[in-house]
C-alpha cells in the first residue's frame, strides 16, 4: 500500500512545489512508483513536470467535482519519471463549487483511495493557503512534509500550520502525522538558519530531516525546462540533496517498517 504524503506550508515561497516535484522525481529514481497530485491552482507543479497546463481538457478539479475518476486524469510525465494528476487556474474555482456539497472535505480522499495500492508514494502539492483544497490534502493523507525556509517569521508560520495539523488530527483525519520537517534554501553562513534550524531540533527532535536543501541556481532554473533537478542538472547541489533526502525517507520508512515487525 502506498503512502499519501502531503506536502504544505501556509506560507508561500518556501521551496513546496520545488519539494514536490524534486523528492517525487528522487524517489521514482530509485523505482519506487510515484504520483504526484497538483492540487495548487498555480499548477506550477505541473508545469515544471512538462505538462501544458494551459492545454488540459481534465484535470484535478474534474476530479474534486466527481466528473472524472482520478485515474482518468493521470498524466505520465516520463520526462520526469513521475505521474502526475495535473492542475491549472480552474481549480481556483474548486472553493466555490464545493462550498455546499456534502462531505466536501472528503472529496481528494474518495478520488485516491482506488489509486494506493498502485504506486508506492503519492504526494501532493498544497496551494499556500488555507483553503478547502489544503483540508482536503490534510483528510487524505497519512502524513505532513513540511518544507521551510529557517527565518524568524517562517517559525510563526510552523506554529500556525501544525495547529491546523492537530484540528485536522481531532476531526476528520486521526491517523495523520507529520512526516518531515525539511529546511530549503539553506545556506549555514547565515547566522539566523543555523540558530531557527537549532530551535528546530530542539522542539521537533528527529521530526526533522537531517537533509537540508541549499539554495541552487539549478533548482530555480530546472522548472522552465519542465524537468526536475535530477534530470535538468544531476550534479548540482539541489539534486544531490533531494537524492539524499530520498535515501533518508526511505531508511526512515523501512526502519519503522522494521520495528513494527
Amino acid at each position: 500500500m502506498g503512502k499519501i504524503i502531503a506536502v504544505t506550508n501556509q506560507k508561500g515561497g518556501v521551496g513546496k512545489t520545488t519539494s514536490s516535484i524534486n523528492i517525487a522525481a528522487s524517489l521514482a529514481a530509485t523505482k519506487r512508483k510515484v504520483l504526484l497530485v497538483d492540487l495548487d491552482p498555480q499548477g506550477n507543479a505541473s508545469s515544471g513536470c512538462g505538462v501544458d497546463k494551459d492545454e488540459l481538457e481534465i484535470q484535478v478539479l474534474d476530479v474534486l467535482l466527481g466528473e472524472q475518476t482520478a485515474k482518468e486524469c493521470i498524466i505520465n510525465a516520463e520526462q520526469a519519471g513521475i505521474y502526475i494528476l495535473p492542475a491549472n487556474s480552474d481549480l481556483a474555482a474548486a472553493e466555490a463549487h464545493l462550498l455546499n456539497a456534502e462531505n466536501k472535505e472528503l472529496k481528494l480522499k474518495n478520488a485516491l483511495a482506488p489509486l494506493v495500492d498502485d504506486f508506492d508514494y503519492i504526494f501532493i502539492d498544497c496551494p499556500p493557503s488555507l483553503s478547502i483544497l489544503t483540508v482536503n490534502a490534510l483528510v487524505a493523507a497519512n502524513s505532513v512534509m513540511i518544507p521551510m525556509q529557517c527565518e524568524y517569521y517562517a517559525l510563526e508560520g510552523l506554529s500556525a500550520l501544525l495547529k491546523t495539523v492537530q484540528q485536522i488530527t481531532e476531526h476528520a483525519n486521526p491517523e495523520l502525522e507529520i512526516e518531515g520537517i525539511l529546511r530549503t534554501m539553506y545556506d549555514p553562513r547565515n547566522r539566523l538558519s543555523v540558530e531557527v534550524s537549532g530551535q528546530l531540533h530542539e522542539h521537533f527532535g528527529d521530526k526533522v530531516y537531517r537533509t537540508v536543501i541549499p539554495r541552487n541556481v539549478r533548482l530555480a532554473e530546472a522548472p522552465s525546462y519542465g524537468l526536475p533537478a535530477l534530470l535538468y542538472d544531476r550534479l548540482s547541489r539541489g539534486a544531490k540533496a533531494y537524492l539524499a533526502l530520498a535515501g533518508e525517507m526511505i531508511r526512515r520508512q523501512e526502519s519503522l517498517a522494521d520495528s513494527v515487525a
